[in-house]
């Protein structure tokens, strides 16, 4: 229904009027995301037919930000009116929420009027009466108005010409029958199975409030879907029931996305290895490498000619140099066959640029005794050298070496340790041998 029709000594004031019925706003309800206000009714009305934004405005609305203003309805049931019956010789005037009983000349046809809303009271606006919700079925008990509204379209003044008992007195407690129009309207904005109308106005009727969401999601044809290959760089954006067709005239370039995309996946899974790598590399100038499985590597290493091991790298300390240790386990050069020959070389590091060259600090190898030390003091095999600065193992290395390049052989002893020796004490044990690297960097550099 829409805003009050009454006689109004002064014409109401513009924040009072409704904006779609240009009437004093009857049970006026606030947009806050706006600030925009409305009579309840035309709001509804307005909404029903599938705009969802500001009358006002044209902001999208979102029915959990209406709210009723008791604030502004107080004020506007303050304006004061004439009798209804004015032109017929009423001179009563008051406040629209006035309780007071006029001297109306009219007293039989306030009566009627008066009987006639009791009936209406007992079945529909008694404050402790029980009323469902027409959607998803909720009842509601009404609790006692303590401070009475006088709704006009419900009691105009010439309605309220005497008082009438309620005919619910024991439950409503209300001794002078007043009546306020009571209704669902705050309910109907939170009711779950409130029917709501589809944004993307698909045409499917009567879609309950909480069914919303998966109507959009899984059942909507008019919802806009990105297309299936978004991750592969596809930005197409169509209707639901087009995106079948998108996929059938697209094939060729959807393929070639996902060949660049599984490219692009290679190239980073390769980085991310890399800097695990560099994660678990060592910082500190020291390498303990465990060769396992000795016997079966001794005799691979005897059927493949100058077949190499390699280490782990390590760094000399952080931000240093980064190094590799390799072994020949059946030898290498004068070694081949009767020694384990055991090299270092200079690996590209991160932080080269940064770096003096040529590489020049003490370098120590040792193959570990794995005695028990309480039975017997372990001696250890060492050899130690000081790198030549002119040899190009030791100069800074380039990420494009080729591996037939002799900087890349690495530097140290073809007759480390020979096979006889190798197996006397508990250099192999549990079928395995440790070799250890160990560089000598000045205090200095490493702070």
């Amino acid at each position: 229904m829409p805003g009050f029709d009454y006689k109004f000594l002064e014409k109401p004031k513009r924040r009072f009027q409704c904006p779609l019925c240009s009437k004093a706003m009857r049970e006026p309800v606030q947009v806050s995301t706006c600030g925009h206000r409305f009579c309840d009714t035309c709001l509804q009305e307005f909404l029903s037919e599938g705009v969802f934004k500001c009358p006002e405005d044209q902001l999208p609305l979102d029915y959990a930000k209406i709210y009723p203003d008791p604030e502004l309805e107080q004020q506007i049931l303050a304006l004061p009116i004439r009798c209804i019956h004015s032109e017929e010789g009423c001179r009563w005037t008051g406040q629209m929420k006035q309780l007071q009983v006029s001297f109306c000349r009219f007293p039989f046809i306030c009566f009627l009027m008066m009987r006639r809303l009791l009936s209406q009271h007992s079945m529909a606006e008694c404050p402790k009466r029980t009323q469902p919700c027409k959607y998803c079925g909720k009842e509601f008990v009404f609790d006692t108005i303590q401070v009475i509204i006088l709704r006009s379209d419900i009691v105009p003044h010439a309605a309220i010409s005497f008082a009438v008992l309620c005919l619910f007195l024991s439950c409503c407690q209300l001794h002078v029958l007043t009546f306020s129009l009571i209704s669902l309207q705050n309910h109907q904005y939170h009711c779950p199975r409130f029917p709501v109308q589809c944004p993307n106005q698909c045409g499917t009727p009567n879609i309950a409030r909480e069914d919303l969401a998966n109507h959009v999601k899984d059942n909507c044809g008019s919802a806009l879907v990105l297309c299936p290959f978004k991750d592969a760089g596809c930005k197409h954006r169509c209707p639901k029931l087009a995106i079948g067709r998108h996929l059938e005239d697209t094939t060729k370039s959807h393929l070639t996305m996902m060949c660049n995309l599984v490219g692009r996946q290679r190239q980073e899974i390769l980085e991310l290895r890399r800097e695990m790598e560099e994660l678990s590399v060592s910082h500190d100038g020291v390498l303990i490498w465990k060769l396992s499985d000795y016997s079966r590597k001794l005799q691979e290493a005897k059927l493949r000619s100058n077949h190499e091991f390699f280490s782990p790298p390590f760094y000399t300390h952080r931000y240093g140099y980064k190094l590799q240790v390799s072994a020949f386990l059946n030898g290498n050069g004068s070694g081949e066959g009767s020694h384990l020959s055991v090299y270092i070389r200079v690996l590209p590091g991160e932080y080269d640029n940064l770096l003096e060259w040529p590489f020049s600090y003490k370098v120590t190898f040792s193959i570990l005794d794995q005695s028990d030390p309480s039975l017997s003091k372990p001696q250890h095999i060492t050899e130690t050298f000081n790198p030549d600065p002119n040899w190009k193992n030791f100069q800074k290395p380039s990420s494009s070496r080729n591996s037939l390049d002799e900087s890349t052989l690495g530097f140290g002893y073809p007759k480390f340790i020979s096979h006889e020796e190798i197996k006397k004490r508990n250099y192999i044990r549990d079928n395995c041998i440790f070799i250890k690297a160990s560089i000598e960097i000045p205090q200095k550099i490493m702070s």
